[in-house]
């Protein structure tokens, strides 16, 4: 076996909605298909959520003649605080995400860690999640700007 290095892409973004507002859209499938994996020149073509530890997710994009498929399996769910799943893009394995929510007076602080990143796609990682947490703000009925930051982070051995 050979083992591919790796990193972790932290982003982290503020929130006016609660914590629980913010929790429930990563698992309500009308709320989802609207900002997970949906491109601004493409639709959402199919959106599948068996929302519960070890459901999984299917979530399929047509853009420009083309479908992309997103699946990935959920590890946990602890409501409205955590949300950890894999991640697959047409097949490809594409590492775990974490989601950490805090309750903040007037709203909420997520912090979305992508594990398993290969370096040469970090800056492609980071852009794609700013853009997806953007589109959760906007379905949430939020303004745009509330980024808090992004770090890249240590290598780690990943098969």
């Amino acid at each position: 076996m050979n083992a591919k290095p790796s990193v972790q892409v932290r982003i982290t973004r503020r929130f006016a909605a609660s914590a629980e507002q913010v929790f429930d859209a990563w698992l309500d499938a009308d709320k989802v298909g609207r900002w997970l994996f949906a491109m601004s020149l493409g639709e959402m073509a199919r959106v599948e959520i068996d929302a519960k530890v070890g459901g999984s997710f299917t979530f399929v994009d047509r853009s420009n003649g083309k479908k992309v498929e997103h699946t990935g399996r959920y590890l946990e769910i602890d409501r409205p605080q955590l949300l950890v799943f894999t991640l697959s893009k047409d097949s490809s394995d594409s590492g775990r995400v974490i989601v950490e929510i805090v309750p903040l007076e007037g709203g909420c602080e997520l912090t979305l860690t992508h594990v398993g990143v290969p370096p040469d796609y970090v800056n492609r990682i980071e852009t794609g999640w700013n853009r997806i947490l953007e589109a959760l703000a906007g379905t949430l009925g939020e303004d745009a700007g509330c980024a808090v930051g992004a770090t890249v982070e240590g290598s780690e051995e990943s098969q």
